[in-house]
């Protein structure tokens, strides 16, 4: 399930991962790292909604 930050609007779609933060595609929202940031405007996972 993707989702969106909701400061900012960014999306993590686990299809896809964020290979610029080191994230392979596949990898699900619930084994990111618990530091994970939105990589536009720096705020954690629990700032995150379901997309």
């Amino acid at each position: 399930m993707k989702k969106v930050c909701s400061v900012c609007g960014w999306e993590y779609d686990p299809e896809v991962g964020y290979e610029e933060g080191g994230i392979a595609p596949g990898t699900a929202w619930e084994d990111l790292p618990d530091d994970f940031v939105c990589p536009l405007c720096g705020v954690g996972k629990d700032m995150f909604e379901d997309a």
